[in-house]
């Protein structure tokens, strides 16, 4: 029978995710056993603490037993640590040195969320694509510059190290890990009893997209601002670049050092989280939102959108804006 342990972090973490999982791989084992005879999984919530506390004393979660009583395991699941995250990566030291040792004596591991924090700080994600909740990405990125974050992706799969997206996407980092080591149709089986989508694979449609702002470069800063305050304007890199007195090549570079983006994509962005909005929350159709974002070519328009949504602009206006069938 293999090991399973549900970390359990000392501060104020996220109950549904680690209960959440509990549920799930239960669950699986008693659909395993029903044609094997006996369950995949031993399930073992674990923590440095006897009891730890959720939503400042609400509730206390109890864990099975300490890590230092478990030598080896074989599978991790570190939850989201909501946005606490300096407080956790500074009160679970041992935890990470425990979670770090079983790595290297091939445990696999898989973190929900901002529990990636955890992750990293373990030394486990340099050089490795990860994935974490949209809105620490800036956060992420300043302090863990050696980890290649990549948000669109709702879950990523790297020589045994899971990651995935925000809050309830782990609901389907739970069916891919059920698939993978138990088997299709229990990962069927358990999208079906807790209703699950299991086609969902990406969280780009619900980044809010907000500019990076978290650094020192003047006149990156000054070049955000007037893209996004001129955002109905086709302003080309090249005029942007010499209105600052900076080569192109230059531009270039400082941009994507202080901002993670090009100049181009970084516009791309703020005019379609532009869009989004309208489409979300007003009457205008298509091709009104894509001029009024500097846009006139409709099929460059909407591969744009598509690139950093993962939906068409019809699709997307349709699923958020209550009237989007009205008209379009």
């Amino acid at each position: 029978m293999k090991h399973l342990t549900i970390i359990i972090p000392n501060g104020e973490n996220n109950l549904s995710s680690i209960t959440g999982a509990y549920e799930i791989f239960n669950k699986a084992n008693d659909y395993w056993k029903e044609s094997e005879a006996q369950e995949l999984f031993s399930i073992q919530l674990a923590g440095i603490s006897e009891t730890v506390d959720f939503n400042r004393g609400l509730f206390t979660v109890k864990p099975h037993t300490t890590i230092s009583c478990i030598g080896k395991t074989d599978l991790i699941i570190i939850p989201s640590l909501n946005h606490q995250y300096d407080l956790a990566l500074k009160g679970n030291d041992l935890l990470i040195d425990w979670v770090k040792k079983q790595y290297k004596n091939g445990a696999e591991i898989a973190s929900i969320c901002t529990g990636t924090y955890i992750l990293a700080a373990a030394d486990l994600l340099d050089g490795k694509v990860c994935s974490t909740h949209w809105s620490v990405a800036e956060n992420f990125r300043m302090r863990f510059p050696n980890v290649n974050l990549q948000t669109d992706k709702l879950i990523t799969d790297e020589n045994g190290i899971y990651t995935n997206g925000g809050a309830y996407s782990f609901l389907n980092l739970m069916l891919y890990l059920i698939e993978k080591y138990y088997n299709r149709q229990t990962a069927i089986y358990c999208s079906k009893v807790f209703q699950i989508d299991m086609s969902r694979n990406t969280q780009s449609e619900f980044t809010i997209f907000r500019g990076q702002k978290q650094h020192e470069d003047e006149i990156v800063q000054k070049a955000q601002a007037c893209i996004e305050t001129n955002v109905e304007e086709k302003i080309t890199i090249e005029n942007l670049s010499t209105k600052y007195n900076i080569g192109r090549r230059n531009f270039d570079r400082r941009f994507i050092k202080a901002t993670g983006n090009t100049p181009l994509e970084y516009a791309q962005r703020v005019k379609i989280e532009v869009s989004k909005k309208a489409l979300e929350n007003s009457r205008k159709n298509i091709n009104e939102v894509m001029y009024e974002v500097g846009y006139s070519d409709l099929k460059a328009f909407r591969e744009v959108f598509r690139k950093y949504t993962g939906l068409s602009p019809l699709e997307y206006k349709t699923k958020y804006n209550k009237e989007g069938r009205l008209r379009n």
